[in-house]
């Protein structure tokens, strides 16, 4: 069993083109041995972005700070502290901080074997 607080995991910046004030830290990955899922957790700008991008697996994503809105083929969605957002696989994708705190948000992902096409 692991408890660390969020905080003390090392974040790193989003180095994906098209993303504009991101940063991750990998809150349960492979130095934990998770075979299954990921939990990462970002942390967004004000006025920064995600790239704008999709892959062929899912995601799912609950925004603990801040609010933004999140960009798709349906069109662009505010969303807001609380809220839950599940984005299916192949979804063109982005999520921009629209407010003047960081949006901060935990992502869950099929761990990498999982994901393979």
């Amino acid at each position: 069993m692991k408890v660390k607080p969020i905080d003390q995991h090392e974040q790193q910046p989003v180095t994906m083109d098209g993303a504009t004030g991101a940063r991750m830290r990998m809150l349960v990955g492979p130095a934990e041995g998770a075979g299954n899922f990921h939990m990462r957790h970002f942390e967004v700008a004000p006025g920064g972005h995600t790239p704008h991008h999709q892959h062929d697996y899912e995601h799912e994503i609950i925004i603990l700070n801040g609010e933004g809105t999140a960009q798709s083929p349906q069109g662009e969605q505010a969303f807001r502290a609380g809220d839950v957002i599940w984005v299916p696989p192949n979804e063109m994708h982005q999520f921009r901080n629209t407010g003047t705190e960081p949006l901060q948000f935990i992502c869950l992902i099929p761990a990498p074997e999982q994901c393979a096409t």
